[in-house]
């Protein structure tokens, strides 16, 4: 249950950060990237781009991977204990040994 819980909390952070790197990338309108390309002068706005897209996809990378890994670190038994298995092999046991009703027409049509 553990790696389960901390696989969740890495998707929720990848998650966040993607969210946050999709905004600052700069659209067809502008966007938030060409702000900070003038404070950011040893790196222009082509190799800023290119490290938001190389990040974008890494964290969509990271995103698919964190999601087939939590697939596989889902806990097996989540509310049922060995109890309540046991009652429901029980009533299952039951219901395939108890006789079969012959068909029986509706009251409403014996009264006919």
């Amino acid at each position: 249950m553990g790696v389960y819980i901390v696989v969740s909390v890495l998707i929720l952070i990848s998650s966040a950060l993607m969210v946050l790197v999709v905004l600052v990338q700069n659209s067809k309108g502008g966007g938030l990237a060409s702000n900070f390309a003038s404070s950011n002068q040893y790196m222009g706005v082509r190799k800023t781009a290119d490290f938001l897209e190389k990040t974008t996809w890494t964290l969509a990378i990271i995103l698919l991977f964190l999601s087939l890994a939590s697939i596989f670190s889902i806990p097996k038994n989540q509310g049922a204990t060995p109890v309540q298995e046991s009652e429901i092999k029980k009533q299952i046991d039951q219901s395939k040994t108890a006789p079969v009703k012959d068909f029986q027409p509706n009251p409403a049509e014996k009264k006919k």
